[in-house]
């Protein structure tokens, strides 16, 4: 990390108050700018919304800019830590980039456990523990086990945790998912380390334990509030429960925890040299998507990345364009697309983990030159 003494505070003015940031360090090929912008909640919780520049979940991203965020963070995270290792990404915002940092980590540590959080129940699976994202649109958070001996055993004798999310304000929600694992039974850890795109916390150590903060950028920040301002009436996006749609496709991406590295089950091509294409995963349906942008990028298409979430945002400040749609897995919550603008793309391609016909119609009408990817059939 380069730290950035010259860096002046930023005065960011939305309109429930102003964040007022100031940059300290950052990665020597990374700039804020680069890396994020900023937006309005539609959440009475918290008002402001750091928007990630190359997260591909609110702003499309060339996938070969993802990757490079995920190996700059692995090179970052120390070797010779104790093992065994276990990595854990952050539902939803931050599974792909969790996938991402994992694959890049595994020629240093070839032996970790991956896991995600999720919001999505998975049958016959057993629960590893429960906790709260206490400031997020969507507070509950669930962590599966798994139902392999030797990686159950794995994670219970964990003495590192990894703890991957795209960005810290005040840490809250790392100290509340250690809690909720070492009631769980994790009463080895000897070492955290928290891995984030951008870091705003204090970053101490959490639970009295040692902990690393790898990060490409990292800062302080203070919210100003204006006492006058609406509040805003958030959409019901709370929910952890079955909807009507089931999982279809195979569940590699973390969600039940895995050792072996992440394949895709896509295969996209381009239909002819430089074709603008959009890949857009769905919700905690990122990965295997990712994976088909990237092959396609290299392939040689003008390839941008972005996905759906449950995520309510004002349109304003980093989100110029907001669609909004029935979920995929028939849960009766609204979710959206932001700054996608069908005109920019030649092909857009939807890839969900459910079956077509989850799939709402509406979004489709809204993007009119769009195809489905689904683990049933596709309508390209």
């Amino acid at each position: 990390m380069r730290p950035d003494e010259s860096a002046k505070s930023l005065n960011i003015i939305l309109s429930r108050g102003a964040l007022v940031l100031k940059p300290m360090a950052t990665h020597p090929d990374w700039e804020l700018d680069q890396l994020l912008d900023f937006a309005e909640r539609i959440n009475p919780k918290r008002s402001f919304l750091f928007v990630s520049k190359v997260l591909g979940k609110h702003i499309p991203v060339q996938p070969s800019v993802m990757q490079k965020t995920y190996h700059d963070l692995a090179s970052l995270i120390p070797e010779g830590l104790p093992q065994p290792v276990t990595v854990i990404g952050m539902a939803e915002t931050a599974i792909c980039l969790a996938a991402g940092v994992h694959q890049a980590l595994s020629t240093k540590y070839p032996d970790t456990v991956f896991m995600t959080t999720t919001r999505h129940p998975v049958q016959d699976q057993p629960i590893l523990a429960e906790f709260l994202e206490e400031h997020s649109h969507a507070q509950s958070q669930l962590l599966y086990g798994s139902t392999d001996p030797a990686i159950q055993a794995h994670i219970l004798n964990t003495k590192t945790l990894i703890l991957i999310d795209d960005e810290a304000s005040t840490g809250k929600t790392f100290v509340n998912l250690v809690q909720a694992l070492q009631k769980s039974g994790l009463s080895k850890l000897q070492q955290i380390v928290t891995t984030t795109l951008v870091n705003w916390s204090e970053q101490q150590d959490i639970e009295q334990i040692p902990t690393t903060h790898v990060n490409l950028l990292q800062g302080t920040w203070q919210w100003q509030p204006d006492i006058n301002a609406t509040i805003p009436i958030m959409p019901q996006v709370n929910s952890v429960a079955h909807g009507t749609f089931a999982v279809i496709a195979p569940q590699t991406s973390g969600r039940i925890p895995l050792q072996q590295p992440h394949n895709s089950w896509i295969n996209l091509t381009p239909k002819f040299a430089g074709e603008r294409v959009l890949v857009i995963g769905t919700c905690e349906y990122v990965w295997p998507a990712f994976l088909a942008a990237l092959t396609l990028e290299q392939q040689g298409a003008a390839v941008k990345f972005s996905s759906t979430t449950r995520s309510p945002i004002q349109l304003g400040h980093s989100i110029q364009a907001k669609i909004s749609f029935k979920d995929n897995y028939g849960l009766g919550m609204p979710n959206f697309i932001y700054n996608i603008h069908a005109e920019h793309y030649d092909r857009i391609v939807i890839i969900a983990e459910t079956s077509m016909d989850s799939i709402d119609p509406q979004l489709i009408k809204l993007l009119p030159n769009s195809e489905l990817i689904t683990y049933d059939r596709t309508s390209v």
